[in-house]
């Protein structure tokens, strides 16, 4: 369970070092309630989009296609929808969320998605391996970001596709000071009630402050070298997928 008070969480995540520890710790603690919790913050929306980011990936059935910081394996299962002689293989860091991604894959009986324990920052696949590169909420998480960006069109086959599902920063100031403190409330009281600890959900908004959001996403991906960059929003820019290809 995370521990760490709210002082401490802004100081981890602040630092490129200590960001890894903090969100492996969060999202051990969230794992057995996150499939639960998406849906409640997204008021049903979260497979929506999701299912839109598929749709955009526009994946073949022969496609190899790896699926980052896959959780619980919404993105990864609706990917093997579409696969007859191609496989998805998600990867996540947490234990946990694999545990239950591979429970849902027995249940369903999935043969062309399989799941790996493993830090997407740190990836063993070889250059030019897949043809779609899908991530949902992990952009914001990761230390690194320039660097998994430049990992990601090294995994991707040319004219391979990435898209990433994330919250965004609406551009309306307004509106983007009262989604920050919306997430606030809502993070700090989901907190609370379920694992005794604001900090657990309040790390959305804290962390989105330092997110350069759907306008910067492509900026980085601009000068990591991928082309046909953009991004759809949604809820007003609250959310957003951004793409491109290599």
């Amino acid at each position: 369970m995370v521990k760490t008070t709210k002082l401490e969480m802004k100081d981890y995540i602040t630092s490129r070092e200590k960001k890894q520890i903090y969100v492996n710790q969060m999202f051990a603690t969230i794992a057995p309630k996150y499939d639960h919790v998406t849906a409640w913050l997204s008021y049903g929306q979260d497979r929506r989009w999701k299912r839109r980011l598929v749709q955009l990936a526009e994946i073949g059935p022969q496609h190899q296609v790896l699926d980052l910081a896959c959780g619980t394996g919404d993105i990864t299962f609706m990917v093997a929808e579409g696969l007859t002689v191609g496989h998805v293989i998600g990867v996540d860091i947490t234990s946990g969320m694999l545990e239950i991604a591979n429970r849902k894959r027995e249940q369903a009986g999935i043969e062309t998605a399989h799941f790996q324990l493993g830090d997407i920052m740190r990836l063993d696949f070889p250059d030019g391996h897949f043809d779609r590169v899908t991530v949902g909420y992990g952009l914001r998480n990761v230390p690194d970001l320039p660097g998994l960006l430049k990992e990601v069109f090294r995994l991707l086959r040319p004219e391979g596709r990435f898209l990433s599902l994330d919250f965004g920063k609406p551009k309306n100031r307004i509106y983007r000071a009262l989604y920050f403190r919306y997430l606030a409330a809502v993070g700090s009281t989901f907190g609370w009630v379920l694992h005794g600890n604001p900090d657990v959900y309040r790390y959305i908004p804290e962390s989105l402050k330092l997110y350069p959001a759907q306008d910067g996403v492509k900026a980085l991906m601009d000068v990591t070298g991928f082309k046909k960059t953009g991004y759809l929003c949604y809820l007003g820019g609250a959310i957003a997928i951004n793409y491109g290809t290599k």
